[in-house]
Order: structure tokens, then sequence, then C-alpha cells
């Protein structure tokens, strides 16, 4: 084997790079070095963005193992954009007791997470596919268990380690049949021996359940309010975007490349769990009160959405995937930024009752959160509408009307819930509101780049045409 291979993954040597750097300054710096720990983390993800964008040939290492091509490292560049914006938010929190002597942990914890997503993305090959998964999950369980002392958290660590070990030894279960189905784990090979037989279709579900828990799509979604509920606010908004959208990306090139001859088997599985993660969530999320519960049932939501490009299969599913993953970044860490902010207010957990007459005494946030919650919802003019209607429209053209038709139906559901958000912040009276908040000058600008984000994508197609020229 060449180890200069090694040289060529460039997004991920670069990211290792700002790994080593952000361990050694760790575990060098005192007294007042610490505190500008936070802003030099900030600005070496700020350059290693710029080195995921401008790294984007088309290359192919290690026999076949690893690919990377200009789509490719766009979507890492994208997930470590909102990599940064979860640290941007983050920083009033790591600056509080308890966690101020652990922010190295933090930043090394979540850059891991980094790692296995980017593994994940570039497999073409189910082993590197799964040391990917693993590195990607192993660490989310200290990130969601970070507050250990706290109950809620240490709880929430322990169901999404369990629920991670069941859904990767299932998955493993299943690539174990299509290795001694195909005798080969390579994805190139196995298209041609996959043809549909029950033994394959097997298979099929196998993996598709392991990372169906990642993707928290319903029946697989039982953990995802109970972890993101107790894990802190900025793990928990991690998890809800990054997370899923790196699963989401990889779910979609297994599907397309692994099992091209089975379209109608893996199409027939995605509309049932479509179907059933948008309506479920749905319902579950009208009884929320409890706002990080409240966007646990949005998430799962979300992802039965996003499967409609998925189930595309085609450059335009594609096209459409990679926007709406965008679009979500910017207008959920909007939300999640906002409830942050109260929690570090209030000192408490955030339910809907707690923000009734939030527009009062803190209107700029209250009008964020709507114009986030609106987008989420996909009410024009917001960048929102433009990435639902994208892929309602690969699955349309794709053939899949009456799912669109059902989609479309729930999306008046979630409108409701979400409006019940805006009228509890805008109508329903509270003689105690929220005081008013000061956010940090990192919240801020995060707050900021995702209000840019929610209106301008919704207005700058160039965004969207520019992705459909990476798509394959």
């Amino acid at each position: 084997m060449n180890y200069l291979q090694f040289l060529s993954m460039t997004p991920e040597i670069s990211l290792l790079g700002v790994f080593v750097m952000i361990f050694l300054f760790d575990l060098v710096a005192t007294g007042r070095y610490r505190r500008i720990f936070h802003g030099i983390v900030c600005l070496l993800l700020i350059a290693h963005t710029y080195i995921c964008i401008t790294s984007g040939e088309e290359q192919t290492l290690f026999g076949g193992m690893y690919y990377n091509n200009p789509m490719i490292s766009f979507v890492k560049a994208l997930l470590t954009f909102g990599t940064l914006l979860v640290i941007l938010q983050a920083h009033r929190w790591l600056r509080g007791s308890y966690t101020y002597y652990k922010q190295g942990e933090f930043y090394v914890l979540m850059l891991s997470t980094l790692i296995g997503m980017y593994f994940m993305m570039s497999a073409r090959h189910f082993l590197l596919l799964f040391i990917g998964i693993e590195l990607a999950s192993l660490p989310l369980a200290c990130l969601v268990a970070f507050d250990k002392y706290r109950h809620n958290s240490a709880e929430a660590g322990i169901k999404y380690i369990l629920s991670s070990m069941f859904s990767s030894a299932i998955m493993l279960f299943g690539i174990s049949y299509l290795y001694g189905i195909t005798g080969t784990l390579y994805f190139d090979d196995m298209p041609t021996i996959l043809t549909g037989t029950p033994i394959h279709i097997f298979s099929l579900v196998m993996f598709f359940v392991g990372l169906g828990f990642k993707i928290s799509l319903v029946p697989f979604h039982l953990w995802t309010a109970d972890s993101y509920q107790g894990a802190p606010t900025v793990v928990t908004a991690y998890l809800s975007v990054i997370s899923k959208g790196a699963a989401v990306f990889t779910l979609f090139v297994v599907l397309t490349k692994v099992f091209s001859n089975m379209v109608p088997q893996w199409q027939t599985l995605l509309y049932i769990l479509t179907v059933a993660s948008i309506t479920i969530a749905n319902l579950f999320a009208i009884k929320q009160h409890n706002i990080k519960r409240f966007m646990a049932f949005s998430s799962i939501s979300q992802a039965g959405y996003i499967m409609l490009a998925v189930i595309a299969g085609n450059a335009k599913g594609m096209t459409a995937m990679v926007f709406y993953i965008l679009v979500y970044i910017v207008a959920n860490l909007a939300v999640f930024g906002v409830i942050e902010s109260i929690e570090q207010q209030t000192r408490h957990g955030v339910r809907r009752e707690t923000i009734n007459g939030f527009y009062s005494t803190n209107p700029r946030l209250a009008l964020l959160m709507t114009l986030a919650l609106f987008s989420l919802a996909g009410i024009p003019p917001f960048a929102g509408f433009f990435s639902k209607f994208f892929v309602f429209m690969s699955a349309f053209d794709a053939g899949f009307w009456v799912l669109v038709f059902i989609a479309l139906i729930n999306t008046v559901i979630s409108l409701y819930y979400y409006l019940l958000i805006v009228k509890a912040m805008f109508i329903t009276p509270n003689e105690h509101p929220v005081q008013k908040i000061k956010c940090d000058l990192y919240t801020r600008l995060s707050l900021v780049i995702c209000f840019a984000g929610i209106v301008l994508l919704g207005i700058c197609s160039i965004v969207y045409i520019n992705i459909d020229k990476l798509a394959f």
C-alpha cells in the first residue's frame, strides 16, 4: 500500500490537523490563554471549511475504499459550517463553572464525530463505512452525557449508547449477509449480484434498520425525544442537524450505489417509513410542552420530508437533499440558539409556558424564532418553502404523487404545531415573561448567520443552481 495516499485525503487531513492543534492547546494553555480558546477553535474551523470547499477534485484511494468528489467535499464543508454554528452557540455554556475546564474535551469529542462523518460519506467499502459510523456515534454518546452530574443528561447518554449499540449490531448483521452473498465489501462490486431475492431484501432491511436509528425514522425513533431532552442543548442541536445530515447523505449513496438493481424494493420500504415518520411525528409534536422534546419530534418529521429526496434516487433528488440539509441547518440551529439563550438566562429547561409573552421582553429573538419556525414549516418566502418544494418536486417527478400529497397534508399539521409556539411568544399573556436576554458576541454572530440564511437562501437561486452542478 502506498501510504502517501493518506495525504490526498485533504478534508480529513485538514480536520485531523485542527483536532491535533486543539488537543495540544488544551494541554498546555493556562490562565488568560484559555480565554481565547473558543475564538481559536472558531478560526480554525473557518479555515478548515475553506479547505474543504477548495479540495473538491474527484479521486479514488486505497483500491476504491475511499472516494471524494466536489459534491462530497461540499457536504463536508456544509457539516463543518453547521458544527461551527453549534460551537459559536456553545460559548456561554462552556464558560460556566462546570464546563470551563472541559472546553477541550467538548471540542475534541465534537471533531471526532465529524471525522467519522467524513469517512461515512466518502466510504465505498462497508468496512470503512462501519468504522466511520462508529467513530461518529461513540463520541456523541459522551457529548449527550456531558453534564454528567445532571440526572437527565446521564439517562440520555445511556439511552443513546444502548440505541446506538443495537442499531450498529443490526447493521453489522446486514453487512455480514451482504458479504456472505457477494464475497466482497466494495460498493462497486455488489450491484450486479444483488438482484432482489428474499435474502437480498433481508440484507437490505437489516442495513436500513441500522441506519434508520441514526436518522430517527419511525419506528426507530423512540430514543430521540428522551436523548434530545436530556442532552445539553448545543449537543441536541448537533444531533438534530449535523449527525442527521451525514446519515441521510450516506443512506442516499448506499441505496443508489449498492442496491441500484433493487430500486423497487428500497423505494417501497422508504415509502412506508416516510409516511409513518411524517405523520406520527407531527401528531406527537402537538402534545409536547417541553420545547426540546417538541423539536425532537419536529426533527423526526423533517427526516421524513428529506426522505422524499432520497426516494427519487437521482441527481435531482441529491440536489434537493443537499439543499434541504443546508436550509435545515440554519433554520433548526436558529431555534436551538434561542432555546440555549433562554436556558442560560432562566437556568432551567424551556417549556411552552416559559416563552409565553416572550416577544414583550425579547422581540428580536422572538422574531428570529418565528422566522425559523416558519421556514421549518415551509411557509413562503422563507428558505424552508423552497427546500420543501424541491424535495416534493423530486419525488413527484419520480412518480410518487400520492406520497407528495400525503406530505402536503402533513405540512398543514406541522404548521399548526409550529404556530402554537408563535402564539405563545406573541399572544399568550404572561405576568412574568423571560427577562431581556443579553446574548454574548459568539451567539449573536451565529444567530445573525442563521437569520441571513433563512432569508437569503429563499431568494438567491444561485445556491441551488450551484449545488445542482455538483450532483452526479
